[in-house]
């Protein structure tokens, strides 16, 4: 245990803000161990105030760099601002606190904002470990908004911000990737559309062609409200305080169509499955030196279909399988 405090303990110091505790507690939910789950099922309970915001799209876009303007126009609010920062890059450092500043510049010393940096290097589909148990901890802190910034436009990235109430997805002009991201299924799950680096003569362009998509109902399937598209050119300072208050009316719009809890109740139903499928992980991680090798040499051999052998292996391990 690092500094010796008990996870029980921690809970309370996190709930009165204390950023050492903070700290502490989300290395903890990021290493996973069964000590600290009591913990986490104390702070869930505590958390469901913050309105959590996924920020996403193609690297290249500038989405470090229009966060920390987001995250500076959130303090000017008034409000408290957490920022969790999915890096699939980045090994497992505690936090990376150096990276967290270089990511962020001022605004990551700022009293009222926490900035986490978080790997996911050998998470289960790329999403790192306690990220979700991460947005839980800065919740119950106190903290008003979280971000959930992500890199690149795969499965997993959608994963991750199909935990957050609004969506952002950034778009940057002249990257070529647009086809990329529609594919990748990141665009149809924007709420709101950010084109950065609006200082590009292709900044118009690409919103028009993000306008364009919206009006022919290729990217709001199901939606009773039309998805803003924000230019934004963070080094001027423009566009950000339109984005944040396009973020803020996304809540209030899902606030007064009832959709809110809708999606709540959504992102426990995922959470739920996802931590699930976690625990299968980790259980067919443990026995992969034992019988799930024993299992793995018949289908060499031959001798055992994948099916039969996930069923062998369910067995073993005390779970029952329908099919």
């Amino acid at each position: 245990m690092d500094g010796g405090i008990p996870s029980i303990e921690l809970v309370e110091r996190v709930c009165a803000g204390e950023r050492r505790a903070i700290g502490r507690m989300l290395s903890r939910a990021e290493a996973g161990t069964a000590e600290v789950r009591d913990a986490l099922e104390l702070l869930y309970r505590r958390a469901g105030r913050a309105h959590v915001v996924g920020i996403t799209g193609v690297p290249g876009s500038g989405k470090s760099t229009l966060v920390a303007k987001l995250t500076a126009a959130v303090l000017g609010t008034g409000r408290k601002i957490g920022v969790v920062a999915v890096d699939p890059s980045s090994p497992f450092s505690g936090g990376s606190i150096l990276g967290d500043r270089i990511r962020m510049g001022e605004v990551a010393g700022h009293p009222s904002v926490f900035v986490r940096s978080m790997a996911t290097r050998g998470a289960l589909g790329g999403l790192a470990r306690g990220t979700l148990e991460a947005v839980d901890i800065l919740d119950a802190a106190g903290y008003d908004m979280i971000f959930i910034e992500t890199v690149g436009v795969g499965q997993d990235e959608v994963d991750v911000v199909r935990a957050a109430h609004t969506t952002v997805v950034v778009s940057a002009p002249g990257l070529g990737d647009d086809i990329q991201a529609i594919k990748a299924g990141i665009l149809e799950i924007a709420d709101v559309h950010a084109v950065s680096k609006g200082d590009k003569p292709e900044a118009d362009k690409t919103v028009s062609e993000l306008k364009s998509m919206l009006g022919l109902g290729l990217l709001t399937a199901a939606l009773k409200r039309v998805v803003p598209v924000i230019k934004t050119c963070s080094p001027r300072n423009e566009g950000v305080l339109e984005l944040l208050a396009a973020i803020d009316a996304h809540r209030e719009h899902l606030a007064a169509s009832g959709q809110y809890e809708e999606r709540r109740q959504s992102i426990r139903e995922r959470r739920m499955l996802k931590a699930a499928e976690q625990v299968l992980h980790d259980e067919f991680e443990r026995h992969r030196q034992g019988r799930m090798a024993d299992l793995l040499g018949e289908l060499a051999a031959g001798s055992i279909s994948p099916q039969a052998a996930a069923r062998r292996l369910l067995a073993h391990i005390g779970m029952e399988a329908t099919r």
